[in-house]
């Protein structure tokens, strides 16, 4: 039986994905364990694994090492808040004496008022605040690289475009890597669904815009006020509006795309699982931004907890069930 058989209704209309089929989404939800991993022709894979957080800190030290090793550039684009995957970076390297001399290291996003200003560096909740803190001050002194390779949003870059065309011009076209980790619109960044600033005729035109502030839409900020940060309480008044971040374009000129989705609560809930399927299944579309990671080269790790199936209940539901 299916979600939609006894009752049926259209999702609300402010959701991303709302105009999608019924059958559509029923698909997309029933999607089974044993279907989800694939490559598909852009060299894009989905990969379940116990914790894919481990698998970005190996890939990320992986990098470091053979940029250390090959005395060669190496450039990645970073999400926020992973104080402890890059604190864990920081340790290895410097328990190995690995070089971090040739990195140069982009936030993804930073907070901002409802005026477009960009948090400063002395706000404790601050993306920014967070990336130099818990990854490059934690690098030892004689193995991190300069302060102005670890690049981070501010008032100086935040007109459109600014921060995109920083990232091309330090790493010849684009960043060695993005890495990343879906949120509950199927954001990338702040790179939110029915956002005015990403506002595009087609897919084509989404894909070439770059950085920007932003307007948060709803899910945004619900998703973020359940983040330690901002009190992991629903708080959602704790919540900047607006946010500075890459664009769409950052994602497509990235030589490699690495993601996680691996959010799951202590009793097993979990907001992502369902838009996990949407981005990974669904159609590759601006109604979930972050489906264009599947335009090119990348994997996908999800967790076995993210990738564990789920349904709504059917004919009522018992009290054992409770």
């Amino acid at each position: 039986m299916g979600l939609y058989d006894e009752f049926r209704f259209r999702p609300a209309s402010w959701l991303p994905n709302c105009g999608l089929p019924l059958d559509e989404l029923e698909r997309i939800r029933n999607i089974r364990r044993d279907e989800m991993e694939y490559e598909n022709e852009n060299g894009f894979s989905v990969k379940v694994v116990l914790d894919p957080t481990l698998h970005m800190v190996q890939d990320m030290f992986y990098r470091i090492l053979m940029s250390d090793i090959e005395d060669r550039p190496f450039s990645m684009i970073c999400p926020n808040q992973w104080p402890a995957a890059y604190s864990s970076v920081a340790n290895m390297l410097n328990r190995f004496n690995i070089s971090a001399r040739n990195v140069h290291a982009f936030a993804m996003d930073e907070w901002a008022d409802e005026d477009g200003n960009v948090a400063p560096l002395t706000y404790g909740a601050g993306l920014g605040y967070s990336f130099l803190n818990h990854f490059y001050y934690r690098i030892r002194e004689d193995l991190r690289p300069p302060l102005d390779h670890w690049h981070i949003h501010t008032n100086e870059n935040s007109a459109d475009g600014v921060y995109s065309q920083i990232i091309d011009d330090i790493t010849g076209g684009g960043a060695d890597v993005v890495y990343s980790a879906t949120g509950w619109p199927g954001h990338t960044a702040f790179i939110d669904p029915g956002s005015p600033e990403f506002a595009a005729g087609s897919l084509e035109e989404f894909c070439s815009l770059g950085s920007r502030i932003v307007t948060e839409v709803p899910l945004t900020v619900c998703e973020n006020s359940l983040f330690a940060p901002m009190g992991a309480s629903g708080d959602v008044w704790a919540v900047p509006p607006k946010a500075a971040t890459i664009g769409p374009r950052d994602i497509m000129h990235a030589k490699e795309r690495v993601e996680l989705h691996n959010f799951v609560n202590a009793d097993g809930s979990s907001w992502q699982r369902m838009i996990s399927r949407i981005e990974l299944y669904g159609p590759v579309s601006k109604e979930c931004p972050a489906s264009i990671m599947r335009l090119g080269k990348g994997v996908c790790y999800v967790s076995e907890a993210i990738a564990k199936p789920f349904a709504s209940w059917h004919d009522g539901i018992t009290d054992a069930e409770l």
